[in-house]
């Protein structure tokens, strides 16, 4: 039995004894014991905040989310901790909740792969911009760059994963460039069958309206037969260049997600939302397999879809998310970290597609998780909730509560409505990472100047 398991049977058992029949706290009570858990979090360029999450280092996948898509804090600490994943404990994979061809091009970027036509672009250039197109995902590109530069092992180089499924136009321009270089005859096919998507290329949620207009899905056979051909070709496409193929491959497999999801979104329910994490995990499983049997990988995305989404009112309507599928498929070999904030700024919009602002974070309701680590009076910490001497911690955090959840758009006219869910934190996440006020991310300017080298692959 691994250590691992080990500590994760012990703390159940310990969870057992003080949750079976426990009253609900006093909150006074969980802010003590918060704060005698709590593990007070050094500066992000200090060795010693990596090394607190060397606790990590045994996972396969390790899972690091956030609460807002646009906090600083929350990007560095990721960063110091993915650095120190990728230095001290092996692992070769950051995998994003963006768009796969962008993060295609900065991983052949900071791999030295061969580049594209085309990949002197900016990438992130669509809306949310600034989630990924910021400064403290810069500084982490150029430090994988040059971390990367250092590896002799082509294998050992840290690569760069969009798991995400919004990017239909992108991959199907991807996959066509693809067969273009490697299967002329199979683009001309490509090309056919992808036609069928073009009245729709440039406003894809529209496609799901058309589809329920309609009464049939269009384009799902054409997409799926596309699909099914490239993989047909797999063992003489790998033989070439196995990471170009998996470029194809996954941007193949996006379109065949993308045309589901948005048919899915026009249908209600859940679906559409499962449909994307389902997505996301099996994009994530691809890439392991494609890295080999000890690759290891971190994951970057929101709380909402890290945190394990059976111990939320969103799985109680059916829900599933990447943390739910990821313990599932990998067991105790993934580790899922939650992070969390009291007040500050945030880079966020009022409505899709609208302007990106920087705007106040309300104050944390009384009734919140978050308002339970405010009155720690602990600014920064990490919360190991996996560690048995927390267990009568762990059982009072048990007790359902609130927590806040802001994305790219950030509407505190109706925050209670808008940002906040039930869930149980402890399963939830195994780790809880805490700053009492945050601020905004460091958008990069609009793309001007493009393909210069020391600038690419952000373009500014």
């Amino acid at each position: 039995m691994s250590q691992a398991e080990n500590r994760n049977g012990a703390w159940q058992r310990a969870l057992s004894r003080w949750s079976r029949g426990a009253a609900r706290p006093e909150e006074a009570e969980l802010s003590r014991l918060i704060a005698d858990a709590a593990e007070p979090l050094p500066d992000f360029n200090d060795h010693a905040f990596g090394a607190l999450f060397d606790r990590l280092g045994e996972a396969r996948v390790v899972c690091l989310g956030e609460a807002t898509h646009g906090t600083c804090e929350f990007y560095r600490a990721r960063a110091a901790i993915t650095r120190r994943l990728i230095e001290k404990h092996g692992f070769t994979i950051v995998a994003v909740e963006a768009d796969w061809p962008d993060a295609a091009r900065v991983d052949r970027y900071i791999r030295g792969r061969p580049m594209l036509d085309g990949d002197g672009e900016p990438v992130f250039d669509r809306f949310p911009t600034w989630m990924w197109r910021n400064r403290e995902v810069e500084d982490l590109v150029r430090w994988l760059k040059l971390h990367n530069d250092g590896v002799a092992d082509p294998a050992r180089k840290a690569g760069f994963y969009g798991i995400d499924l919004y990017s239909l136009r992108g991959s199907v321009r991807a996959v066509l460039e693809y067969l273009d270089r490697t299967d002329p005859t199979l683009a001309a096919e490509a090309r056919r069958r992808y036609s069928c998507l073009n009245p729709w290329q440039e406003e894809p949620q529209s496609y799901g309206r058309a589809a329920i207009v309609q009464g049939k899905a269009p384009c799902e056979q054409a997409v799926v037969t596309m699909l099914n051909q490239l993989l047909e070709r797999r063992l003489d496409l790998v033989r070439r260049d196995g990471d170009d193929f998996l470029d194809a491959q996954r941007n193949a497999a996006l379109v065949a997600a993308a045309e589901r999801y948005y048919r899915a979104m026009w249908e209600g329910g859940v679906e559409s939302w499962n449909l994307r994490d389902t997505h996301m995990v099996d994009t994530l499983k691809a890439v392991l397999e494609a890295r080999g049997p000890d690759a290891k990988a971190v994951v970057w995305a929101h709380n909402s879809h890290l945190g394990d989404a059976a111990a939320t009112e969103m799985g109680q309507m059916g829900e599933v998310n990447v943390g739910h599928l990821c313990r599932e498929a990998f067991g105790g070999a993934v580790r899922l970290v939650g992070f969390g904030t009291d007040r500050g700024v945030v880079a966020a919009a009022d409505d899709w597609d609208g302007a990106m602002r920087f705007m106040r974070l309300k104050p944390v309701r009384e009734d919140s998780y978050e308002r339970l680590c405010r009155d720690s009076a602990v600014p920064r910490f990490l919360l190991d909730m996996t560690d048995p001497g927390h267990a009568e911690l762990v059982a009072g955090l048990s007790h359902r509560r609130l927590q806040r959840a802001v994305g790219v758009i950030y509407r505190p006219e109706t925050e209670r409505m808008s940002h906040y869910f039930q869930t149980e934190l402890p399963y939830q996440f195994d780790h809880y990472v805490w700053f009492e006020e945050t601020h905004a991310v460091t958008p990069l300017a609009g793309p001007e100047r493009k393909g210069e080298p020391d600038m690419w692959p952000f373009g500014v």
